[in-house]
């Protein structure tokens, strides 16, 4: 019996939690339908009767009167509703969830997002700057009783309120704020991680930017496209203080002790495995730098930090680690070993004809870091003890 007991007993729990998770999904679509319908009587009375900005104080202060303990109805808040109703009016709705659809069913691929989005903004951008316009379709769709489904199913409807003010405030192109919505959605992005990707310009620096390889001819198509579409160039490791004179290994030395932001930084998917990997070849050592795991594309990244531009002979330097990680850490369930170069700058012609001839696949990005810090700011940074803890934490 113990043992059936506690198979239902996992069982049972198992449907808890998914209860559980139900209720505050379902409860956050309220709450944003909610809030979007609110933001749509604001809109069509302002056009309707000719109301100025005022009327959200009025009903701020007459809401609070009405429900005291309830919280949410603040003038800032009911300006974001009628911003959320202005932004995303029923036939955007229904055009965003269409390029969601494609966005979904597509497998992750630089140009096919980079397709996807620039179809879709020219159809809808030049209706949404206008004002009028939007306003128009709001009392249009008040007066209809607007389709309560069809937002509930919507993309929209999936992130938190607080992620769709962090939207609202940092990005304003319709496209970009749709696949920052897919990206917090697929690695359960917090509004302050989601804030930082949007401020280091995530999209511009990960589906925009060329990106310097070797994949499509020493990958598969889909695993080039995938491994490509992973890169991004720059990467902004804004975490890491570095002095004028740093040398990559006091570079490579502060990425390894606060892991956890570097990760954060080179996506989801990727797994530490060790800094200054050292492998003995006919009796000589040599250390790779850092050294990942990447658990999608099923291989060994291998990452070498340079602290200055980019040269030809690093892509031989990065080619012979990837060989020797090959022959010594990949089994036989693993693909070929990935290269990464991480430099501060290069020229990009320079770097192409340097990665030409090499079968391994092979990628240059560059890196920003922060400035040295200044002499007042010192007290402030994380002493030696907070990193031991945050590496235990780790461990």
């Amino acid at each position: 019996m113990d043992k059936d007991y506690k198979a239902l007993l996992n069982l049972v729990k198992q449907q808890i939690s998914t209860a559980q998770v139900r209720t505050v999904t379902a409860a956050n679509q309220q709450m944003l339908f909610l809030y979007w319908k609110l933001g749509q009587l604001i809109l069509a009375h302002q056009s309707d009767k000719g109301w100025g900005a005022k009327v959200i104080d009025y009903l701020s202060k007459d809401i609070k009167k009405e429900f005291p303990s309830l919280k949410g109805f603040s003038v800032r808040n009911l300006k974001y509703m009628r911003k959320f109703a202005l932004e995303y009016p029923l036939d955007v709705i229904e055009k965003l969830n269409n390029v969601s659809k494609e966005l979904y069913l597509s497998e992750p691929a630089q140009k096919t997002i980079q397709k996807i989005i620039s179809d879709f903004v020219p159809q809808t951008v030049a209706q949404l700057q206008d004002t009028n316009y939007k306003a128009d379709i709001i009392v249009q769709q008040v007066v209809a009783q607007s389709n309560e489904s069809a937002f509930l199913n919507s993309v929209i409807s999936k992130i938190s309120w607080s992620h769709h003010i962090i939207l609202m405030d940092k990005e304003a192109h319709l496209g970009k704020r749709l696949w920052y919505i897919h990206h917090s959605i697929e690695n359960g992005l917090s509004r302050n991680v989601l804030a930082m990707h949007i401020e280091s310009r995530l999209f511009e620096r990960q589906v925009e930017a060329k990106k310097v390889t070797n994949f499509d001819k020493s990958l598969p198509p889909a695993k080039s496209d995938f491994a490509k579409y992973l890169l991004k160039d720059p990467y902004i490791f804004d975490f890491v203080q570095a002095r004028e004179q740093a040398d990559e290994r006091n570079i490579e030395e502060q990425l390894a002790n606060q892991v956890t932001k570097f990760l954060l930084e080179l996506g989801k998917g990727f797994a530490f495995v060790g800094r200054q990997m050292h492998f003995q070849l006919g009796g000589d050592d040599f250390y790779a730098d850092l050294v990942f795991y990447h658990t999608r594309l099923k291989c060994y990244i291998i990452v070498e930090l340079k602290a200055r531009e980019f040269k030809p002979g690093d892509a031989s330097q990065l080619n012979f680690y990837v060989n020797v990680a090959n022959d010594v850490l990949k089994s036989k369930g693993d693909n070929e070993t990935i290269g990464l170069l991480l430099c501060k700058g290069k020229n990009e012609v320079v770097a192409e004809y340097s990665l030409k001839g090499f079968n391994n696949a092979l990628g240059v990005s560059d890196y920003q870091i922060s400035h040295a810090v200044p002499e007042e700011l010192k007290s402030d940074l994380p002493q030696i003890e907070e990193i031991e803890n945050e590496l235990k934490e780790i461990e």
